[in-house]
């Protein structure tokens, strides 16, 4: 059977709440069926944080209803899901034994018993994002034996191993962070400390191992991969990568590679204020996510609108701060919006902008009094 393994969808997610990434995940999520659908492949395995917050927004619940419904009911392709630690776990499983009668085989919590799909002679184990703690509650009688997350992993998979039946390949999914995988910006939840990670020796015993969790797609072992993000998070090392899915031949144990298409691309562009503003560029270049380095200026909210208006989908500028010659000040896109929500925060960027200075205590204090007198005016009319 061929199974295609994809991780770190992460719906819902956006730019720091100012832009929304949902047409971006759609259209990939869309080229991953299509690819899933090209291969021929008899499933499809989804390593972890399929959404990006425990308590994801209503439009990524409506977009993974429409996958799901897709996947498993149009194209007829069971999914064998796990949570990762940005998912909420209660809420992913809900229904799960239900769920399972239409394909989709979802493991949100830790069990006692190992979470296994058999298909044939290939046993699909799912393993969600564990803690120490939740390995101590699941397995009281070997709690003195969890002294780390290293012990905990191997306590867990231990027991799955326990059941592995002679002559058929064990697969595993997992959420999980290995000693010396090579993280991105946008790995935020992975960049805390090197409490989290495990060996990838862990894992022995399993013909597979489909891990998420890490964005950039890479092999630890032969048969130990992250598949990566199916799209560009941030900016700087992950920009350079080449998004895909990874597909397995569990008769063969072969893996191919195959390329994701983006909606859009994500670059960053360095020069002066006016290099930038004039700068001939390729059109997916502009109209994509653009992080904008300036080299020779502050940028303030005009030269923002001007930049904005050459590139749409500016989401970062890095300018140079007036007060040091040296040293450069990044702004993001809802950075600038946000002081359309706050007249103080106007008034604080007009004075950085037209005279270089913060203002004073006496000028915030004024300003204070001028808007509060405007508002009684204005809800007394």
């Amino acid at each position: 059977m061929k199974l295609l393994h994809t991780s770190d969808w992460h719906l819902g997610m956006g730019f720091r709440g100012a832009v929304s990434y949902e047409e971006d995940q759609r259209f990939v999520i869309g080229e991953i069926c299509k690819i899933a659908v090209a291969e021929q492949v008899d499933g499809i395995l989804l390593a972890g944080d399929v959404f990006d917050k425990s308590v994801a927004s209503p439009e990524a619940i409506r977009l993974y209803d429409e996958v799901m419904t897709h996947i498993c009911m149009d194209l007829k392709l069971p999914v064998y899901m796990v949570a990762g630690n940005h998912d909420g776990a209660d809420r992913l499983s809900q229904l799960a034994g239900l769920l399972k009668n239409s394909g989709l085989f979802i493991a949100g919590h830790l069990t006692k018993d190992a979470q296994v799909v058999n298909v044939g002679e290939v046993d699909i184990y799912l393993l969600p994002w564990i803690s120490t703690d939740k390995v101590r509650y699941v397995y009281p009688e070997q709690r003195e034996d969890v002294v780390n997350l290293e012990a905990a992993y191997r306590i867990v998979l231990d027991h799955y191993r326990e059941r592995f039946v002679p002559g058929h390949k064990n697969l595993l999914v997992a959420h999980a962070f290995i000693t010396n995988a090579e993280t991105s910006t946008s790995d935020r939840a992975a960049e805390v400390g090197q409490a989290a990670m495990v060996s990838a020796s862990v894992f022995d015993g399993f013909d597979y191992v489909a891990l998420g969790h890490i964005h950039g797609p890479q092999s630890i072992r032969k048969n130990i991969r992250y598949c990566g993000t199916p799209m560009a998070y941030s900016f700087g090392k992950e920009e350079k990568q080449e998004k895909s899915v990874t597909i397995l031949d569990t008769e063969t144990m072969e893996l191919s590679i195959v390329p994701l298409t983006s909606l859009r691309k994500r670059t960053t562009l360095r020069g002066t204020y006016d290099e930038l503003l004039k700068a001939d560029v390729e059109e997916a270049v502009r109209c994509g996510f653009v992080r904008l380095e300036v080299t020779d200026s502050y940028v303030g909210m005009e030269t923002y609108a001007m930049l904005r208006e050459r590139y749409p989908l500016l989401l970062e500028v890095v300018g140079q701060d007036p007060e040091q010659q040296t040293g450069r000040i990044t702004m993001t896109v809802d950075e600038f919006r946000r002081p359309d929500q706050d007249p103080m925060e106007v008034f604080c960027v007009f004075c950085k902008d037209e005279m270089g200075v913060e203002p004073k205590e006496r000028q915030l204090r004024l300003f204070k009094e001028a808007v509060a007198t405007y508002d009684k005016e204005v809800s007394g009319l």
